[in-house]
């Protein structure tokens, strides 16, 4: 009886034993698992990527500027602004060649993107965004309203083609050439960025339309 009750108190204790053992290993795995306190913050981690673009924008610029940056953006705003418009005003037309078609689908498609950029930029510098009563109109390279007329009243295919491309083609030098001023008297990081930015791609593009305008008058 005495060796029956001693091994049932040893087969006991080892029992408790190896129950402590198991509760420290439940014990420790919330604690080095600071996945679960990570995860309870892991929605505000990622809310940016979660947000629109347009907030997700304003979050990534700097506080940082000076009044260039200011009318780079209130400037740069409607004059990309007409350049849609102005690609709008194509695309509804039949008969444009397709390269050119092309070119208006793309001025559309980067441009909008731009814009939104730079309404975000002025929201966050707490800057107006109309900027024609105190830095006298909206920029150089702009179509005048009897230019946009002509646009919209030209005939399909070609001779649209033709106007747009030369329309346009003077409408980027204008922007490479604010953009260009931006680039040396900016002080906004992410501004002067986008200015760069704007002079490669236009000047890319005035090049290509050039080759377009000879295509289409041979045409």
């Amino acid at each position: 009886m005495r060796r029956t009750t001693t091994l049932s108190a040893l087969a006991l204790a080892a029992a408790l034993a190896l129950a402590g053992c198991g509760d420290g290993q439940e014990e420790e795995t919330p604690a080095s698992g600071s996945p679960s306190p990570s995860a309870a913050t892991t929605p505000t981690g990622t809310a940016p990527a979660d947000a629109t673009p347009a907030s997700g924008a304003a979050a990534e610029i700097s506080a940082q500027h000076n009044d260039a940056d200011v009318v780079f953006a209130q400037m740069m705003i409607p004059h990309h602004e007409q350049a849609v418009r102005m690609s709008e005003v194509l695309l509804g037309k039949d008969g444009v060649p397709q390269d050119v078609r092309d070119l208006a689908e793309r001025v559309a498609r980067t441009q909008e993107p731009e814009i939104e950029r730079m309404q975000a930029m002025l929201t966050a510098w707490d800057a107006p965004a109309d900027a024609g009563a105190g830095h006298g109109g909206h920029g150089s390279g702009m179509v005048d309203e009897e230019g946009m007329d002509r646009l919209r009243e030209a005939g399909e295919g070609p001779e649209a083609a033709v106007l747009y491309l030369e329309r346009m083609t003077q409408h980027h030098e204008g922007a490479v050439d604010m953009a260009r001023d931006q680039v040396e008297q900016g002080a906004n990081p992410e501004a002067v960025e986008l200015a760069r930015q704007v002079v490669e791609a236009q000047e890319a593009e005035i090049r290509e339309m050039a080759t377009m305008l000879e295509q289409v008058r041979r045409s």
